[in-house]
């Protein structure tokens, strides 16, 4: 069945290029399968690896390779002295990808980008559920719903956001994936033909790359834009190798079949340094991997359990065995390369008899618990599969009994968000905009229980020093109130922090121009390939 399933993956592949045998064609052996192509409904680093990085942009970017913002389809704006109303001029010009399946006939305008961000919050808008069960999960988590008050079209190249307080974070949230800008024309026609759901399936935006065809779990093709804002990329072709296996994605880079891939196997590491056709790319992620427990389901509630539970389990084990040294065990929240970083904190110690007699005092005893594995590697954990069984070895030392379950990975991420979910799951994340707040609050906030906030935590005194942080620009009362907030989050223990992770991105030396991303995601745009 394996080598049918390769071998249908690789016929699809070979289909899809088609044409592109004879262009300049860059492959990339990605990781998994997009949740969808509409940026707005999801948040992982896969889906806008093949939809807001490619075919999408925004009114604000990050420079290329750090977290600095810089003019996209803006291409300057003003801030009120209050700091609540932002006003951004547009850049005139910017044209809509032409596709088989739409044909723009305007530029985009300030209609535009207020559609984009309106059928995101407004629960009349028809778009707000034109899939089922949309959330627009980083929308709802960041508190987007109450911090805007407004969005008006003051002409078409002007737009203005109200917000009903100050938030210093806002410009660089601008430039995260959810907010990507989507086309009104496009949206209108498909409503019109009673086919909005392929906005989901067919992306059409203003990027680097306009997308061509999808086969599901095998392989996606674009092709570069030739009217790009910014210039036609010196790659024509784009394609995505949808390749799961980690282990396969090496040998598959080793073969000349794929020029870049991410997220390799620890062990794996040195054999592709040593290999004179490849450069390997590391630096240190901007990323955090943890264990979310319910605190809304007993006995996950009571914060004697979680730090017991977190006692027992040997992190280190875990990043040696999962990691093999490309990462350190995690204390906090936030990466220790970010402002705020709180250093002072002390981690939970790995202490098994402490542990036992901490859940015999709370009262717990021969507790079963589940732990969500991931199925795929993501760059803050590469094998949960393995660090779950570790960490079922821990908990079974104190009387602990742990069964492991996964689920294909759009359906791990919905479900984990469950309020009721039964179990502690694993995940991670990797920053969005260097900002704490993309972490602490995105992550932990009240705004976010249901959706990011897989613990289900919600702490007002937590939450009132993320609201502090957020109205006031000054970047070290910021930082005093994130450091205090990190206290809180250790005392109360809504997660085990498990790792931060070296990132190591292989690629064939015939590629040029590529640039490792302290956000996490991959950037084709820039990118070349040598014939």
């Amino acid at each position: 069945m394996k080598k049918l399933t390769t071998l249908l993956a690789a016929t699809a592949l070979a289909s899809m290029m088609g044409s592109a045998a004879w262009s300049k064609t860059l492959v990339y052996c990605s990781e998994g399968s997009p949740e969808g192509f509409d940026p707005g409904m999801y948040t992982a680093g896969t889906t806008f690896d093949a939809s807001s990085r490619t075919v999408y942009s925004r009114l604000v970017e990050f420079k290329h390779g750090g977290t600095e913002i810089e003019p996209g389809l803006a291409e300057s704006w003003t801030v009120s002295d209050d700091g609540t109303v932002y006003t951004f001029k547009l850049r005139p010009g910017v044209k809509f990808q032409t596709t088989d399946f739409f044909t723009p006939t305007r530029e985009l305008n300030a209609d535009d980008v207020i559609f984009s961000f309106e059928r995101q919050y407004k629960e009349d808008n028809k778009w707000n559920k034109y899939v089922a069960g949309a959330s627009w999960e980083y929308f709802a988590g960041m508190g987007f719903p109450e911090l805007i008050k407004s969005i008006e079209k003051v002409d078409d190249l002007t737009v203005k956001f109200t917000l009903n307080r100050p938030e210093a974070p806002f410009l660089a949230n601008l430039g995260m994936d959810f907010a990507s800008i989507v086309s009104k024309e496009y949206a209108d026609k498909l409503e019109a033909d009673g086919k909005m759901e392929l906005m989901n399936q067919q992306p059409l935006g203003t990027g680097p790359f306009t997308f061509v065809a999808y086969q599901p779990d095998a392989a996606i093709r674009y092709k570069a834009n030739p009217d790009y804002y910014a210039g036609k990329q010196k790659i024509d072709d784009l394609v995505f190798a949808i390749t799961t296996d980690a282990a396969v994605r090496a040998q598959k880079l080793k073969a000349g079949e794929c020029h870049i891939m991410p997220y390799p196997n620890a062990a794996d590491v040195e054999g592709l340094k040593a290999d004179p056709n490849l450069t390997v790319m590391e630096q240190a992620g901007l990323n955090v991997s943890y264990l979310a427990y319910n605190t809304l389901v007993a006995p996950f509630d009571k914060v004697e359990v979680r730090k017991a539970l977190n006692m027992a389990v040997n992190k280190q084990a875990i990043v040696d065995a999962v990691f093999q040294g490309a990462a350190t065990v995690a204390k906090n929240p936030i990466p220790p390369t970010m402002w705020s970083y709180n250093d002072a904190i002390e981690d939970d110690k790995y202490d098994p008899e402490a542990a036992k007699k901490m859940l015999a005092d709370a009262g717990v005893s021969g507790l079963k618990m589940k732990i969500w594995a991931m199925p795929v590697a993501r760059p803050y954990m590469l094998n949960a599969r393995r660090a779950a069984e570790l960490m079922q070895a821990d908990l079974a030392k104190v009387g602990v009994e742990v069964e492991i379950v996964s689920y294909e990975w759009a359906e791990y991420l919905k479900l984990s968000s469950d309020k009721a979910r039964d179990g502690a799951v694993i995940l991670g994340w990797t920053g969005d905009n260097g900002d704490p707040d993309n972490f602490m609050d995105t992550l932990l906030g009240c705004d976010a229980v249901g959706g990011n906030n897989r613990a289900q935590w919600c702490n007002q005194e937590f939450d009132d020093l993320m609201t502090k942080a957020k109205v006031t620009s000054d970047v070290a009362e910021r930082t005093k109130y994130y450091e205090e907030a990190q206290v809180i989050f250790k005392r109360e223990a809504p997660w085990n922090t498990l790792d931060h992770s070296l990132v190591v991105v292989p690629m064939s030396k015939k590629v040029s121009g590529f640039m490792m991303d302290p956000l996490g995601i991959h950037r084709f745009d820039g990118v070349d390939i040598a014939e």
